[in-house]
């Protein structure tokens, strides 16, 4: 199993070894929890993608520029020129045109958008231009007997007003969104000393970028790395960059150690990549120069990519969107299902229908999932500290099939389609206490809390390939673990309907579940 270009069991040997070998120069200090408490504040809002901001603001300007020319023949040609194919290639050609243009002349980024008087005349030019190329493929394609002048006149004028307005209003909302941070990036700064101190205040002297440092987190003791840096708190090791990342929001993780710093980088991205956050090594302090195609840019400090958020920007979009539109589709068509295993439930022993069980969903927050009850009431074990077995007295008669034909997780659709905290996909949540041979997951397997960089799923990878039911071996953990990282690396919306598709035949091979 690779992820991005690697071995990951490969990676967390190597990551292993270097810890054996430098832990012992380490510092071990760690923040008192209150203390982290009160560095990560209150929860952050929730941050919008500027990547999906723009893309939005594309589509709105086609549309815009298509209705305003569909409306101005209907204004001005009403009854005297059809509204045939000529126009319809006119309009859906003027439409893509203006968004090519806008894109050429830098108009679409959220600094564009703030900056309405800016760009107010850039939007004109871009317009004029749009139009002026319109009129040239009318002459030289010989159609302006088809084309009325009155037409692209008023087009012209009214498209105009229309992309002024929408830009002015535009730049008011995002603007206001600036202001409340929903376009910042919360990063994290690893290393302290002169590189963190170089690094912080070149980010802060390029506002548009968009990062907001919350902190800085070293290893080291106070005479290697200052308690405040750049006018930022070192707020703890990289242990409790950890517990910082679980209590608030935490997009990007920056390293300004050097490159040659392999051991201890290893060390810490052991203990980081389980994080659904972007890692970057800085490059700007390196004495090592790369072609400049190799780095990306934050602004523009250059940066080496080490980890990415594995589903982000329109990839989160989509996955939203197949969430709500299938699992609503789902859940209509299992209604019948789900009404007729509800009445079997109470009428097959007393208590209620529904089970609440508490599990870890995305960034380890823990979140309440929803299943058919299927063990006597009084017997109900909502940490699963104990695993069910076959012929396990605890469960009911409609509980043993209801469980062996997963029609048990059938109300998760609930928690995907309402709550929002389930996906369709994705790798399954465990309960909290869940143990293989009396040992707690995250003991078995080596990252196992990787798994929780993505929403967990009603179905997954895992579970296709036929590991589902019982995990009383260390060994079949690890397979369901590995088969999620494969997942989540791999994630595209047509895995995702692979994966719905192949759900059905995988139930019957149910040796394990019980």
């Amino acid at each position: 199993m690779r992820m991005n270009g690697f071995d990951v069991r490969e990676f967390l040997q190597a990551a292993s070894a270097a810890a054996v070998e430098s832990g012992s120069g380490q510092s071990t200090r760690r923040q008192p929890a209150a203390a982290l408490e009160g560095a990560a504040g209150a929860p952050a809002r929730p941050s919008y993608s500027p990547v999906v901001i723009e893309g939005l603001v594309r589509i709105i300007e086609f549309f815009l520029v298509a209705f305003v020319g569909v409306a101005t023949h209907r204004i001005y040609l009403a009854g005297v020129i059809p509204f045939d194919f000529t126009y319809l290639v006119l309009v859906v050609g003027l439409a893509s045109l203006t968004v090519v243009v806008l894109q050429a002349a830098g108009a679409y980024a959220v600094s564009a958008f703030r900056a309405f008087f800016l760009f107010g005349l850039r939007i004109l030019a871009a317009w004029t231009l749009v139009i002026l190329i319109a009129l040239m493929a009318v002459f030289f394609l010989k159609i302006g007997g088809n084309v009325s002048r009155v037409w692209l006149a008023s087009l012209y004028v009214a498209g105009a007003g229309a992309l002024i307005l929408e830009r002015l209003v535009l730049s008011i909302v995002v603007s206001r969104m600036t202001r409340a941070g929903r376009f910042d990036r919360r990063t994290a700064i690893v290393g302290g000393g002169d590189a963190a101190e170089a690094i912080i205040k070149r980010l802060d002297a390029q506002p548009e970028s968009g990062i907001r440092v919350v902190g800085v987190f070293d290893d080291r003791g106070e005479d290697r790395s200052p308690e405040v840096i750049a006018g930022y708190p070192k707020l703890g090791t990289v242990d409790d960059l950890v517990d910082y990342a679980r209590r608030t929001q935490l997009d990007l993780v920056i390293f300004t150690l050097p490159i040659s710093a392999e051991k201890r980088i290893l060390q810490m991205l052991a203990k980081l990549w389980v994080l659904p956050i972007d890692i970057r090594l800085s490059a700007h302090t390196s004495k090592l120069r790369l072609r400049p195609r190799a780095y990306s840019y934050i602004g523009s400090v250059p940066v080496l990519d080490v980890f990415d958020k594995p589903i982000a920007d329109w990839d989160l979009v989509l996955k939203w969107l197949f969430d709500k539109v299938v699992g609503s589709i789902l859940l209509i068509l299992v209604s019948p299902i789900l009404l007729m295993t509800a009445i079997a439930v109470k009428l097959d022993s007393r208590g209620p229908v529904l089970f609440r069980q508490k599990r870890y969903g995305f960034n380890n927050e823990l979140i309440e999932v929803f299943k058919f009850r299927s063990m006597h009431v009084d017997q109900c074990d909502p940490t699963a500290s104990r695993l069910v077995t076959k012929g396990d007295p605890r469960v009911t008669r409609v509980g043993r099939f209801i469980r062996k034909t997963s029609i048990d997780e059938l109300p998760q659709l609930f928690n995907v389609v309402f709550k929002g905290d389930l996906s369709l996909v994705g790798p399954r949540p465990h309960a909290i206490h869940a143990k293989a041979e009396n040992r707690l997951y995250d003991q078995v397997v080596d990252g196992y809390f990787a798994r929780h960089k993505v929403k967990p799923g009603i179905t997954g990878w895992a579970q296709v390939n036929g590991w589902r039911g019982e995990t009383d071996t260390e060994e079949k953990i690890q397979r369901r673990v590995e088969y999620d990282l494969y997942y989540i690396e791999n994630w595209s919306v047509f895995f995702d309907i692979y994966i719905l598709a192949v759900t059905p035949f995988a139930l019957f091979k149910s040796d394990n579940a019980y």
